[in-house]
């Protein structure tokens, strides 16, 4: 189980991939309808993320773990990022 320190990381991470990727895509205001395989090809590739985890995930299921929980957080109506 990941302790709080490491979810809390990886939270800051995912912040950061946001705020990068709206920069990067800012003549679409941050609109990239393929926008979770840049979100995994940068935590794996430009970020901490690997050595959060002790492990590198597996391209493709980083892209369908960021989908699902984008759907899981939409679902919930909730305001936090």
């Amino acid at each position: 189980m990941a302790s709080s320190t490491t979810n809390d990381s990886v939270a800051a991470l995912l912040q950061e991939a946001a705020e990068t990727h709206h920069h990067v895509y800012r003549i679409t205001d941050g609109t990239d309808d393929d926008w979770a395989s840049w979100y995994a090809s940068w935590l794996l590739e430009l970020s901490e993320l690997p050595q959060l985890l002790g492990t590198r995930p597996v391209r493709s299921h980083l892209v369908h773990a960021l989908v699902q929980l984008d759907r899981d957080h939409s679902a919930a109506k909730t305001d936090e990022p």
